[in-house]
């Protein structure tokens, strides 16, 4: 594995023949295609690439801050390892590679990685804490093929965001960015750790405006995690009782219902987080392992940030490894809200399946499904942010 230095900003886009960057397309998938793709393998999956496990920022909710973390662990990946990634999520009809960390604006190859993908068709998004953005990153990654963009932000004022981040400046730089990316046609998205940072949750979304924001995803809670992830932490910020945590959700679900301000969790999949917390049955099974993936700077596969240990090797990664189990461990929402979005597309999948093979009854079950009509609801509240993507 390579080492990179926090100081190493990523690397400009590879030069034409005149010695000018050759700008990449943003991938995009015809109607037709999606649509067979959903028939064929229930619709493209999402694999989240932890590039490095190094980290600029000092948050207190996070096992990641600089002030935690043993530098004698650190650990990134190669371009030749991330190509390889790329390659096999062609291969495995992975659509979607969200580039995290640490902080993964930290290597120097984020840019080649970014580029690489986009050229071969997958869409390359990155969640940053914003903290290293310049005027030629933001470039750099725009003409590399970018197609999304997720920024955190931790609070509603740019004292608290900026004190726990540890990161003076930020604010700004994430506003610069949020200008930027908009005039070139890049949907940007906040990342929103619900903790005890967040005093109202009605002041958030002018701020967030005030911040260029269109748009907001809330991340649960996490006070442990099994695998090598360590965007966790037992602190007070973040530790609540079961009460307390399903009055986070209601606020939330407040907060969505009058300001109108785009949040990306689905409405159901908050509710649905709540069952979970009061240990009530739940009516989605996770698609982690089928759908969507972690993939650390060890090149260890797993199903989730949750789960203890790896389907594999990425090499190793195939069609035979895939796991469908409906689990309902926890409650991580990059992985519990989007099997809510994507339910109807599985089901309309397996529907195809079934016919294939001459089980009439079977594909009748899965198209008649009641979620099916709860999951286009949820597509429907976050139309916007998926064209965007």
């Amino acid at each position: 594995m390579s080492e990179v230095r926090v100081s190493s900003p990523p690397s400009a886009v590879e030069p034409g023949r005149d010695g000018t960057p050759v700008p990449v397309a943003r991938p995009r998938k015809s109607g037709w295609r999606l649509f067979r793709e959903v028939l064929d393998h229930a619709g493209p999956g999402y694999l989240q690439f932890a590039i490095t496990n190094i980290c600029n920022a000092d948050c207190g909710f996070c096992g990641f801050a600089r002030s935690k973390f043993d530098p004698k662990a650190r650990r990134s990946v190669t371009l030749e390892e991330a190509r390889l990634v790329v390659d096999v999520c062609v291969r495995e009809h992975i659509g979607y590679l969200l580039f995290v960390g640490g902080e993964p604006m930290v290597h120097r190859d984020l840019v080649a990685m970014v580029r690489y993908a986009a050229e071969r068709g997958v869409s390359p998004m990155i969640c940053t804490n914003g903290g290293l953005w310049t005027e030629e990153n933001m470039r750099a990654l725009a003409d590399a093929g970018l197609s999304s963009v997720i920024m955190s932000v931790d609070t509603h004022d740019v004292a608290g965001h900026e004190a726990n981040r540890g990161l003076p400046g930020v604010c700004r730089k994430i506003r610069r960015a949020n200008e930027f990316f908009a005039g070139r046609g890049i949907q940007t998205t906040a990342s929103i750790t619900a903790s005890r940072l967040i005093e109202d949750y009605e002041r958030l979304p002018e701020f967030l405006r005030e911040l260029g924001f269109g748009s907001c995803t809330f991340s649960y809670p996490l006070t442990d995690l099994g695998s090598t992830y360590l965007s966790f932490s037992d602190s007070g910020l973040v530790s609540y009782s079961r009460e307390e945590l399903v009055g986070v959700f209601d606020r939330i679900k407040a907060m969505k219902r009058r300001s109108g301000f785009a949040v990306v969790n689905p409405t159901e999949s908050l509710t649905e987080m709540q069952r979970f917390v009061r240990g009530e049955p739940q009516r989605f099974g996770c698609l982690a392992g089928f759908k969507y993936f972690y993939l650390d700077w060890n090149l260890d596969l797993y199903r989730c940030h949750y789960w203890e240990k790896p389907m594999c090797k990425i090499h190793e990664f195939d069609a035979s490894k895939l796991i469908r189990d409906g689990c309902q461990r926890c409650m991580i929402d990059c992985y519990r809200d989007p099997s809510v979005l994507q339910f109807n597309a599985v089901s309309l999948h397996d529907a195809w399946q079934a016919l294939k093979r001459g089980r009439l009854l079977k594909a009748a079950g899965h198209l008649l499904d009641r979620r099916n009509l709860v999951s286009l609801r949820a597509v429907w509240e976050d139309r916007r942010y998926i064209r965007g993507v």
